[in-house]
């Protein structure tokens, strides 16, 4: 790359939320080594084109954070935390988890993956397999905190957790988007840069955006309609939608018609969520029920996207299969314009879409349970709410140590008090985080992997949730420091460590992993290297280290017919067109059609009929996203602890005024799980009855190392819930639209 002799430029995808975007760093040198400095978009990225949000221009303020760990940290015989080697790090582990698991079994051991882990490329590759390693069912993750609906409701339609269909934004006509502001969270479980301005373009082609939101947000400010529900209600909302559709005979599947079942039970299960019906507990006009339902039938093709705000509710898998519901009946799924399945280049290669989806396995639910209180798993996953008591609870099962990756239970899930005390009563604890935190400072052994950008990166999770087909890979851009691992090195490590294979080199992890796959491809009749020698297979393959290997075999194996070496020679990115209809490819149901009324929702339903009429006179709460955070990992960075980016308490100018609230005066804030003291924020972009508060503060426990973060703490908006809570398909936390009571701090 250019530059001066003291300094140059190098390329990296930005890991600080699913946007993706390319960036330019300045990198620069001195005394002490290469740092990076100044950060702008990538404009020859084929993505991201340039476009860069305050978090990706932020990256070398957090690539540098004097806060980051840089050795390992073990706690000593008086139980302090000191800095040690590497190898003395893992030696801990490996003495203390094996006997540990020998005596009491796998299942002493718990897991929790947080958000980071999907941005990382050792986050994407060796979690898998440290858990088919330990054969622990005792997994946690953040999924269950914001996404799990998604993948439940995906589960059931298509037989697949993770067939997730995204909105073909450039190309559709009508955007019905509800609990989700993409302007300020740059889109989730939909890979977009600069998704602003895809919605900009939408109305400039003429199309319509309506938005679906207890707040106007920077979003609804664009749309051409804000409807401003009641928190909490979509599933009833979107119930309403489809029995429209039914009732005006406006339901029109087009190619789909052959690949559906369940259509006149479907009718039949939603006959009593009438507009009128709803209405009152969705605090909405009827009319306005009926109007979105016949423009959502009529436009040429459109698209229904629905998020956070819709699933960390008491119906959020419902409301997450009626928002595909509304796309098939529409039929807008899997057509240009619509909602498409991505294909990604590390993905297996398909079978053509021409051909008809044979009988698959199915997706199962609840095939196993939590010890304590028997909460049901989903996609091998167990409630992150459930995870106090299940190590707090005496008994066979009881969970003894937990390995925690990029995660912060203690402020993301509910009733972080609970999690914060039974964290400190483990046998053990490790934690892979750059940050001493509040929940890794309860660590026996923090492994911190090194500033991202000394590692490579590829996008496992978000190039399978992009709106368009593309694929990036950018090396590290500085060196690691000697005597550094980089951060794939210490998963495998860890996994080395847990697994009974303590001292063998890292790479064996990947030699398995890379053994393993081609065995399996080689036997697969749809395979492209169907029938080949593995071994002459894994000889060709390139790349400078086992990571780089692994991701070479994924792209050759994929349907692209990509080599790493070809990633490499288009820094920029290639790319790989448009979405296209591939719903065969992806169905995964035993029937091999897309089944509308699966069992499992069909006995949930009763639950939110029970909803029907309800007039809800409470106060309730929503969380809110700032542009500037991305859950609570990132509140050490100045440039993004400031500005818009303010643990208040929204309130409504009448509801302030009713209560005996004054702005930016203290509120205590009570809920179920115990109550707060916060700043008031008086506005009238919070509808009435609702208050808002973000997410991911709380920075003010002792024993953290966190500078930036505790001089402005805020406060855990998850401390106002105990984690009884919870949307009994998926596990999710229910995290917006319960009740709370707020009165002036006295």
């Amino acid at each position: 790359m250019p530059g001066t002799d003291a300094t140059r430029t190098a390329l990296r995808i930005c890991p600080l939320c699913e946007a993706t975007c390319g960036l330019t760093l300045t990198v620069e040198r001195d005394g002490a080594g290469e740092r990076v400095g100044a950060v702008r978009g990538d404009r020859a990225d084929v993505f991201s084109e340039g476009f860069i949000c305050p978090k990706g221009a932020s990256f070398g303020e957090l690539d540098s954070d004097p806060d980051r760990l840089r050795t390992p940290l073990v706690r000593d015989e008086h139980g302090e935390l000191r800095e040690s080697g590497w190898g003395e790090a893992f030696d801990v582990i490996a003495a203390r988890i094996r006997p540990l698991i020998e005596e009491h079994g796998p299942n002493a051991v718990g897991v929790v993956l947080g958000n980071p882990n999907v941005h990382t490329m050792a986050g994407g590759l060796y979690p898998p397999v440290l858990l088919s390693t330990l054969r622990t069912r005792n997994l946690f993750t953040a999924s269950t905190l914001d996404q799990m609906p998604k993948h439940v409701s995906s589960g059931l339609l298509f037989g697949n957790a993770v067939a997730i269909p995204v909105p073909d934004l450039d190309r559709t006509d009508h955007l019905l988007l509800l609990g989700a502001n993409p302007l300020d969270s740059n889109g989730s479980l939909c890979t977009a840069p600069d998704f602003p301005g895809r919605l900009k373009a939408l109305r400039r082609r003429g199309g319509r955006l309506t938005v679906v939101d207890p707040r106007r947000t920077r979003t609804a400010r664009l749309a051409d309609r804000h409807v401003a529900i009641r928190p909490g209600t979509d599933a009833l909302l979107l119930a309403a939608l489809v029995q429209v559709l039914f009732e005006e005979g406006l339901t029109d599947s087009g190619a789909l018609s052959e690949r559906v079942e369940g259509v006149d039970e479907l009718r039949a299960a939603v006959r009593d969520f009438t507009p009128e019906a709803v209405a009152p507990a969705c605090d909405m006009d009827a009319d306005v029920i009926r109007t979105i339902a016949r423009e959502l039938a009529a436009a040429p093709t459109a698209a229904v996207y629905g998020r956070i705000g819709s699933c960390t509710v008491e119906h959020g898998t419902l409301a997450s299969w009626l928002v595909d519901v509304l796309n098939v009946l529409t039929g807008n799924l899997d057509r240009p314009g619509g909602v498409l399945f991505p294909l990604a280049a590390h993905d297996r290669a398909p079978r053509p879409a021409t051909e008809p989806a044979p009988p698959g396995k199915g997706f199962a639910l609840g095939r196993w349970a939590s010890r304590v209180s028997g909460h049901p798993e989903a996609k091998g996953e167990l409630p992150i709410a459930a995870l106090a008591e299940e190590i707090e609870t005496p008994g066979e099962g009881r969970i003894r140590a937990v390995i925690t990756i990029a995660a912060n239970p203690v402020l993301s899930a509910p009733d972080g008090e609970r999690l914060d005390r039974a964290l400190g009563g483990l046998d053990l604890m490790v934690s892979v985080d750059p940050y001493l935190n509040e929940t890794s400072r309860h660590a026996d052994v923090v492994l911190p992997p090194p500033p991202p950008s000394r590692s490579g990166h590829y996008d496992f999770s978000f190039n399978a949730l992009a709106v368009r087909n593309q694929v990036r890979y950018t090396p590290p851009a500085i060196p690691l420091e000697e005597g550094t691992p980089d951060e794939c090195e210490i998963h495998a490590r860890l996994i080395l460590a847990v697994g009974g294979m303590h001292g063998a080199e890292p790479s064996t992890i990947d030699d398995m992993v890379i053994s393993g796959s081609l065995a399996r491809a080689v036997a697969d009749p749809r395979s492209p290297v169907h029938g080949q020698d593995p071994e002459r297979l894994a000889g060709r393959l390139s790349g400078a280290s086992g990571p780089e290997r692994r991701l070479d075999m994924m792209l050759r194996l994929g349907p692209y017919d990509l080599t790493l070496d070809d990633l490499l020679a288009q820094p920029h990115g290639i790319d790989l067109g448009p979405l296209r209809p591939r719903l065969a490819q992806v169905l995964r149901t035993r029937s091999g059609r897309v089944e509308l009324l699966p069992g499992p929702i069909a006995e949930d339903l009763p639950r939110l009929r029970q909803a029907l009429g309800r007039r809800d006179g409470r106060l309730v709460l929503v969380g809110r996203r700032h542009l500037r955070s991305n859950n609570s990992w990132m509140h050490n960075v100045p440039a993004l602890n400031g500005g818009s980016n303010r643990c208040t308490l929204q309130v409504h100018p009448d509801d302030a005024a009713r209560l005996g609230l004054d702005d930016g005066a203290p509120a205590r804030i009570k809920a179920a799980g115990g109550e707060l003291e916060v700043p008031v924020e008086i506005t009238d972009d919070v509808r009435k009855g609702v208050v808002s508060l973000p997410h991911g503060w709380g920075h003010d426990r002792p024993g953290t190392r966190m500078s930036v973060a505790a001089a402005r703490p805020g406060v855990n908006v998850n401390q106002l819930l105990d984690g009884s809570l919870i949307d009994p398909l998926s596990g999710t936390a229910v995290l917006n639209g319960f009740p709370v009571e707020v009165a002036p701090a006295r």
